[in-house]
């Protein structure tokens, strides 16, 4: 029979604290998500007030960039040297742009998007408006616009278009085929297309019949987009029968026509990010300071705080006071951590400040908690959605933690530079004979860095790098 009783147990527990929570949420939090906190607490706390009585900062006073945007070097104001450099600082790097649907780093297309705010569907319902068109036409013309992606493309097909107009309207596929005529006449060209030959046929209709090489360019468009893409000339001529000079104007057309005409009007916001710290170069070596301006200053309301009493109905003003202490002590703690991460992260990358990506050193959340005395998960919440304004642009704190692939005598090398050499090898390749996947091991192997080439074809796809036969470019003649 069970009997009730009594045990004594010693042992240790940790019990997260209300001051312990919130300062943990601050640490996690980016700059702008932090701004909105502090001003929540200000608008809830009068035991809180600004240090000064400006108006809200801009953007530009934040410091704020695009996001992925590379910035120039910002000017601090603090002047403790964290590590030794040489006196030369060289220019950053260039990064290639990706490459086109049509293959060809000639003729390269850059979507242009719409920065009026107006999405493709607003910018097509808009046209039809004005198209003149019967009642029934215009909501045949309004279940076709809302059955477009966002590249412009009718992903839907005319029985199922009709079957979402059931009851208020009763059309036949050929009515809604009539329509989508209709919506394919509307700006952007090419928009209401149900394959990429359909589109780019539509857009070589608005040529003049005269144009050198059309005829040419729609029987390609129709039949051979395939052997264009993969630069299958000589197949081309003599399919087409053709010389290579009317070969070579046809092409012309065909890769002039956009393939996702829909994404010149995509509605794309902006977004910004703060820079929580700044990294600059003095004669005495780097600096990592804080921005001032991420974080708005607050500071507790003495008047207030000195007003309250022991009194009872003091009660809830003496609880705003211990909260604004609370706060302010967490902010602290989120500075202070801060600062100590960016600054073992600056240490231990100095050589990528100095040359580049190609000089990344591997480095992971152990290496700076060991450095600064911290648990790791502690150090997971300081690098997310953090970054660092430097002169190499505006990085997040987690682009410097990368893995280790093995290099000579013993040393590793960081997998961020790893993939920085295959991106300047197969920049600097012979076009007509790219570099394979293999060769591209035996390459980064002489430059003391161990790949497979299973390696190098992971990091290639990963970077969006073609392979070596999708590389080739065979000349037209």
């Amino acid at each position: 029979m069970m009997k009730p009783s009594l045990q004594l147990r010693i042992g240790q527990q940790l019990t997260m604290t209300p001051q312990l929570q919130q300062a943990i949420r601050l640490l996690q939090l980016p700059a702008l998500e932090l701004q909105a906190q502090i001003r929540e607490a200000l608008e809830s706390n009068v035991m809180l007030e600004a240090e000064d009585e400006q108006e809200e900062l801009s953007l530009e006073d934040l410091g704020a960039s695009p996001a992925g945007e590379a910035e120039e070097s910002g000017e601090g104001g603090g002047e403790e040297p964290t590590v030794e450099i040489g006196e030369d600082w060289p220019e950053p790097t260039a990064v290639q742009s990706d490459a086109p649907w049509s293959g060809g780093d000639d003729d390269r297309m850059l979507d242009l998007a719409d920065e009026s705010g107006q999405t493709l569907t607003d910018h097509l319902l808009w046209q039809l408006e004005l198209a003149h068109l019967e009642p029934d036409q215009l909501m045949i013309g309004r279940a076709i616009v809302d059955a477009l992606n966002d590249d412009g493309y009718l992903t839907e097909s005319l029985e199922e278009i009709a079957a979402t107009l059931r009851p208020e309207v009763e059309a036949r596929p050929e009515d809604i085929e009539s329509v989508l005529h209709c919506v394919q006449q509307l700006d952007p060209v090419g928009v209401g297309a149900r394959s990429l030959a359909e589109c780019v046929l539509l857009q070589l209709a608005q040529l003049d019949p005269a144009t050198t090489g059309l005829a040419l360019a729609r029987e390609i468009a129709g039949r051979h987009l395939d052997l264009v893409a993969g630069q299958e000339y000589a197949v081309l001529r003599r399919q087409l029968h053709c010389s290579a000079e009317e070969l070579d104007d046809a092409i012309a057309l065909v890769r002039a026509c956009h393939p996702r005409p829909g994404s010149a009007l995509q509605q794309t916001r902006t977004e910004y990010v703060v820079p929580d710290v700044f990294v600059r170069r003095t004669p005495t070596g780097w600096v990592v300071e804080l921005n001032p301006a991420s974080v708005p200053r607050i500071r507790l309301n003495q008047a207030y705080a000195g007003m309250v009493t022991r009194a009872e109905d003091h009660a809830v003003l003496r609880a705003q006071v211990q909260e604004a202490r609370w706060l302010l002590r967490s902010l602290e703690i989120r500075n202070e951590t801060l600062l100590k991460v960016a600054r073992s992260i600056v240490q231990r990358q100095s050589a990528f400040f100095e040359h580049g990506e190609e000089s990344m050193e591997p480095m992971v959340l152990k290496d700076v908690a060991d450095a600064i005395g911290m648990h790791e998960s502690t150090i997971s919440r300081v690098t997310t959605g953090k970054y660092m304004h430097t002169p190499r642009g505006l990085l997040e704190f987690r682009f410097f933690f990368s893995s280790s692939v093995p290099g000579d005598g013993g040393a590793e090398v960081s997998s961020t530079a790893i993939r920085a050499k295959i991106r300047k090898l197969v920049a600097a390749e012979d076009p007509a004979e790219p570099l394979s996947d293999s060769r591209i091991a035996d390459l980064l192997a002489q430059d003391g860095a161990q790949v497979a080439r299973r390696t190098v074809a992971k990091y290639r796809e990963a970077m969006g790098i073609a392979s070596s036969a999708d590389r080739r470019r065979l000349p037209v003649r």
